[in-house]
Formats: C-alpha cells, structure tokens, sequence
C-alpha cells in the first residue's frame, strides 16, 4: 500500500478494520521504512495490536472454509481421449481434468513478481516457454499454506535451475494487495503471482475453475491439463511434487 501511494496513517486505518500484520522482523521493517512507512506505523506493527489471534486465526480459516463449500462448483472440460494418447506423463498420474484455453492465455500481462522490494511485471516471453504450471493457492491467514510455503521455496529453488520449462504460479486468497504483498515478501517467494487486481479476471477465473478451499498445490500442463492435484480437505503436497519430479524425469 505505501507503494502504491498510501500514507502510514491510511495503512494504519486499514489494519485497524482488518487485523491482517503479521509479524516484523528486521527484513520486513526495513522494507517498509524504505517504502516510506513513519516510526508510528513501524511501532504500531512491532507492538503486534493488529496481529490475528490464533482464535481469530482459525475463525477465520473456518469461514473461508465455509465460504468455499457453499461455492457455486465450476464444472472442468472432460478430455479422457487426449489422455490415452499422451505419453508425457507417467501411467499413475491423474489426467482427467482440463480448463479451457492455454495458461499463457489465462496469465499473461497478469503475472508480477518479487524484486528488490517490489512487485513488478513478469515478462510474458518468459511465460510462452514453459510446458508445466504448479498453481499455488494460499494466503497470509492459512497456516498450513504458510508452513508448505517455505518447503516449496526450497524445491523451487533446487528444481528450477534444471528444469527451465516449468513455473509455479501463486494465486493469493489474502484480503488485501498489503497481506499479499507481506505473504510474497516474508517468505521470499521465487516464483510469479497473479497480481492482486488481476485476480477478478482472466487469471483469476483459474481459481474459480480449480479450487474452492485454499491451501492447495495443481500440476497443469501448458494446455490447461490436470496432472496432479494435492486435494482440498487434506492436500497431498508431496503426491503433486513427486508427480512433478516424474514429468520432468521424462520430458
């Protein structure tokens, strides 16, 4: 938000109807003093009034929860026959399942990423040249999505170098660009997101279509393809991550 042009109070007032700090450590204060956060803001977070309390915590998982099982379910394009007929994916990987159009369709011009604290657009050349998508759907709030956060950092950043042709996308579930923003920055995601205005749009219909509980992790070929999916009530993250590594053994 400082970036965007708010001033310190006006942050102040958002996490006052909000509560969505988390906690500021070194890394975090010096970025925001750098985006031109003043010492009333700095030591409002540090005091941790605007931190969720893991009450409010759950609470608030509970209702995002709730809020997805009442979702109106987006049905998925059937494409059993292309299925049979590709071999770039072992036997036991799930292929049932694809969205209409490509995902570069779906996500270029809408894709930013972390550098040098700020967000900035992710060259859609980039984008053209990969052949498999990890979808990453998570928030600040989701405990289990921050704590599975910090795993896929580390494969990202052992896989990545060797395997050019693939990306992971995150798509955040977070109430605000500012959650976002902390979410992206504090856990020093390598990977693009789709920036937080766009998330109503082309690349946010992708939530809509594959997902209505968070946190959730899909394997995706460039056609759109379900490889592998982690699942909702108890996301499988490995089953997708190892699928991966299978795919990648055989491209």
């Amino acid at each position: 938000m400082l970036r965007s042009g708010y001033s310190s109070e006006a942050v102040l007032q958002e996490l006052s109807k909000r509560k969505i700090a988390d906690t500021l450590d070194s890394t975090s204060e010096k970025q925001l003093v750098q985006a031109g956060a003043n010492q009333s803001l700095i030591a409002t977070l540090e005091s941790g009034v605007y931190q969720l309390s893991s009450t409010e915590t759950a609470a608030l998982e509970k209702k995002q929860q709730s809020e997805s099982r009442a979702a109106k379910e987006i049905p998925l394009t059937s494409n059993l026959a292309d299925n049979r007929a590709s071999s770039s994916a072992p036997a036991n990987v799930q292929r049932e399942q694809q969205v209409g159009g490509t995902m570069y369709d779906h996500l270029k011009d809408d894709l930013v990423y972390w550098h040098e604290g700020s967000l900035l657009p992710f060259e859609n050349e980039k984008l053209e040249r990969k052949k498999f998508y990890l979808l990453f759907f998570s928030a600040i709030w989701s405990k289990e999505g921050r704590q599975f956060t910090s795993r896929l950092v580390d494969y990202y950043n052992r896989v990545a170098p060797q395997h050019p042709e693939f990306e992971i996308v995150f798509f955040s579930a977070d109430r605000s660009e500012f959650a976002m923003e902390n979410y992206v920055s504090q856990t020093n995601m390598p990977w693009p997101a789709v920036a937080y205005e766009r998330l109503q749009g082309k690349a946010g219909a992708l939530a809509s279509a594959f997902t209505h509980q968070i946190p959730r992790l899909i394997l995706v070929e460039a056609s759109g393809r379900v490889l592998s999916d982690s699942g909702e009530t108890r996301p499988d993250f490995d089953k997708v991550l190892a699928d991966l590594d299978k795919v990648l053994a055989g491209n």
